[in-house]
């Protein structure tokens, strides 16, 4: 829901939020952003390391950032300015024209958001054509809740896919680069199996 009471809103008022607030701005609306979960950061950490791993080993220019790290991005085609800011789970850019000191002024090349209570609309609505009207090229949404991975390859126009969280996923950017949930999925199992042993050992 919006952060403030104000009709419409510009970067400027993102950047004189109190210090500590994230928050981010879409079509003048500012989004306040919640606390992400431990599941939630590990996700983001998992797709840090997995894609900073590739592009390590095979030399790349490509760069990965975790959030919080800012993107700037248009409202329409017909726009000069970078009018929202947003701050991707994930953001890969190849582009290093696009990157200054305050973050990534127009679209990544790959972006993933890890969906949390607060963020299902955004995440599967507003950001996704907010995403494809600016020229990203792929858009992962992961959603733990429901363990399921939706991949976008807007550069080529395909259809949207679904996945199960077991699944080896192979991505559109990096043509050799595939994505497996499945030490997500054991680690989760591994924290359940730990948590039900020491409930057994505590009861009578």
């Amino acid at each position: 829901m919006p952060l403030l009471n104000r009709q419409y809103y510009t970067i400027a008022d993102i950047y004189a939020l109190p210090e500590g607030k994230r928050a981010e701005l879409i079509e003048g609306e500012i989004f306040d952003m919640a606390p992400p979960s431990r599941k939630h950061q590990e996700i983001v950490a998992f797709f840090t390391k997995t894609i900073g791993n590739y592009i390590g080993k095979n030399k790349g220019n490509c760069k990965v950032y975790p959030a919080p790290f800012a993107v700037f991005l248009k409202t329409d085609d017909n726009s000069e300015d970078y009018e929202n800011y947003v701050e991707p789970d994930i953001s890969v850019i190849c582009d290093s024209s696009k990157l200054n000191d305050k973050g990534c002024k127009g679209a990544p090349d790959w972006i993933v958001e890890i969906v949390s209570p607060s963020s299902r609309s955004m995440d599967y609505y507003l950001k996704l054509s907010l995403y494809q009207m600016n020229g990203v090229r792929e858009y992962w949404i992961v959603d733990a809740e429901r363990k399921i991975v939706i991949v976008y390859d807007f550069e080529n126009l395909s259809p949207a896919a679904l996945y199960r969280f077991d699944s080896t996923i192979k991505t559109h950017v990096f043509r050799d680069l595939e994505i497996s949930f499945s030490s997500i999925v054991l680690d989760e199992l591994s924290i359940i199996a730990k948590g039900q042993a020491a409930c057994r050992n505590l009861s009578p």
